[in-house]
């Protein structure tokens, strides 16, 4: 009586295994599947390699003088200047925060919530964290 309980136990246990396996396997093919599927160009069109090695910015020229000053900017289409997170006011900081992630400052960078919920909904009741993801 001992031993069939045993094999049905072990029979049981080998399930769980080659299920395991089933979806292991499954998922890995299907992130082969994707990488192929990017390359093919379905799901929208790759940049090349000398566009990625050799990015055109739309910040603007800048002419500065050797005391620093800025003598006049230079611009394609738009009229960009870095700025640092230092500079940005407070308001506009909050504001990001406060429209992107609400709970941004409540978890590490990756917010298990709203990725949970951007997957079971397909991002039709929100997304995740945009801001650090």
């Amino acid at each position: 009586m001992a031993k069939a309980r045993k094999k049905k136990v072990s029979s049981n246990f080998s399930k769980f295994i080659k299920w395991f396996w089933i979806l292991f396997v499954s998922g890995l093919f299907l992130i082969f599947l994707i990488f192929l599927l990017a390359s093919w160009g379905f799901l929208g069109e790759m940049p090349t390699f000398e566009r990625l090695e050799n990015p055109q910015t739309n910040l603007a020229t800048e002419i500065i003088s050797s005391d620093g000053q800025t003598l006049g900017k230079f611009y394609l289409d738009d009229n960009r200047t870095p700025v640092s997170y230092n500079e940005l006011p407070e308001n506009l900081v909050n504001a990001l925060v406060a429209t992107e992630d609400a709970r941004y400052f409540d978890h590490s960078g990756i917010d298990a919530r709203g990725t949970l919920r951007a997957m079971v909904f397909l991002g039709k009741r929100g997304g995740a964290s945009t801001i650090s993801q």
